[in-house]
């Protein structure tokens, strides 16, 4: 990374709420009755608004909040060839057992219309564009340093595959993978030759692998494909995620990890809960230069429990997005302190633990709110600086 950072440097995860106006336009044009010159310039205008927000409460790298995408994987399916958008409806004609379907939508604390989901279809193609216009657009609205966020090459691939349409393209969830990784590299390629600070995989499928053992699936971690053993299941995520982090050119752009345990509920109950440490070796052997990380709600375990190689640093989530109530800064203050008993003060980031907008129709939160949230943070990490700098 070419830009120098402050300590502590701060950055949101990714989603944003949409305006009322956006909505009512990615409704427009999913059923084609907007232009595309129209929608691009809406998007464009909303997006100016969420960096200049993140500029004055003082953020130190910028994402776009995701505005024109209809959720944090879905989106795909307008820049993927071989792709298709279906609702739950529509996946479930080509589900062999239709009630363990309905048993997961009915367990999800988000409207069934709220999800769709992209499928593979046919052979997939690069199209030349999956995040890359984005982060145009970003850097027209800003000189400060930018993160684009992408969906993980094991996200993509588990919430693709629906064996019944996709099977007639591809003999496996790994000839699947195969492709994905392809894309991605091209991808991958297309963002660092326009320049990008942080490129973020998101991969919240990894805690559904290891968490879910005797508990209702969730849907929002890319249920849809059948696991294997959870050993098999994350050696194949690790395969995945370890050749698109070795991709990248790690003098030009930080590889970030984001994971977490869902993110569509204000019910912490019903959300995914335990500690890293079955994720720790697969965090070591993908290597990445940031991983960034829920950690503000107990469900994500205890801070000790968290052991990461010399070359990653951590994000640590000190922002609940699903809450209500502001964030104090002297709670926030305290946690990152109990994290400098483990790494040392250049190796800690502060983020909230996810975005605060899964979902375009069902966001956990509201401007107003996240607004404070962020000032709470930003506020934080002046205060580290000026003690440790």
């Amino acid at each position: 990374m070419k830009t120098s950072l402050p300590l502590f440097p701060t950055s949101l995860i990714g989603s944003m709420p949409r305006s009322k106006e956006v909505l009512k336009a990615l409704r427009m044009i999913r059923r084609g009755t907007m232009e595309l010159s129209d929608f691009n310039k809406l998007i464009e205008s909303e997006t100016q608004k969420v960096i200049k927000l993140q500029e004055n409460l003082g953020i130190d790298i910028i994402t776009s909040g995701e505005l024109g995408r209809d959720n944090y994987v879905s989106f795909v399916s307008d820049r993927i060839g071989g792709v298709r958008m279906m609702s739950m409806s529509e996946m479930l004609d080509y589900i062999d057992d239709k009630q363990a379907f309905e048993n997961i939508l009915t367990a999800l604390d988000v409207p069934a219309v709220s999800i769709k989901n992209a499928i593979c279809v046919d052979k997939l193609t690069y199209n030349g564009d999956i995040v890359a216009n984005e982060l145009l657009m970003m850097k027209k609205f800003t000189n400060k340093p930018v993160k684009i966020t992408m969906p993980g090459p094991y996200l993509l691939t588990r919430s693709m595959w629906l064996p019944n349409l996709s099977g007639k393209a591809y003999g496996s969830k790994e000839e699947l993978g195969h492709d994905v990784i392809k894309i991605m590299k091209d991808e991958i390629d297309h963002l660092m030759s326009i320049g990008v600070d942080v490129i973020q995989f998101d991969e919240p499928v990894l805690t559904e692998v290891v968490f879910t053992e005797g508990k209702p699936r969730s849907f929002m971690c890319a249920a849809l494909s059948e696991r294997k053993d959870p050993k098999e299941e994350l050696e194949f995520a690790s395969s995945l995620i370890g050749q698109i982090m070795e991709h990248i050119d790690r003098k030009k752009t930080v590889a970030s990890l984001h994971v977490c345990r869902g993110n569509w509920s204000k019910d912490e109950s019903i959300l995914l809960t335990g500690p890293y440490t079955p994720l720790l070796e697969l965090f070591s052997s993908v290597n990445p230069n940031l991983l960034t990380l829920e950690f503000s709600t107990p469900r994500a375990g205890e801070l000790s429990s968290l052991r990461i190689s010399d070359h990653t640093a951590l994000g640590l989530g000190v922002i609940n997005p699903r809450t209500d109530e502001m964030e104090k800064v002297d709670s926030i203050l305290s946690r990152v302190e109990e994290a400098l008993s483990y790494l040392p003060k250049e190796k800690l980031w502060l983020n909230p633990d996810c975005g605060f907008a899964t979902f375009a129709n069902s966001p956990v939160n509201i401007l107003e709110n996240i607004s404070g949230k962020i000032g709470a943070l930003t506020e934080a990490a002046s205060i580290l600086r000026s003690k440790y700098e």
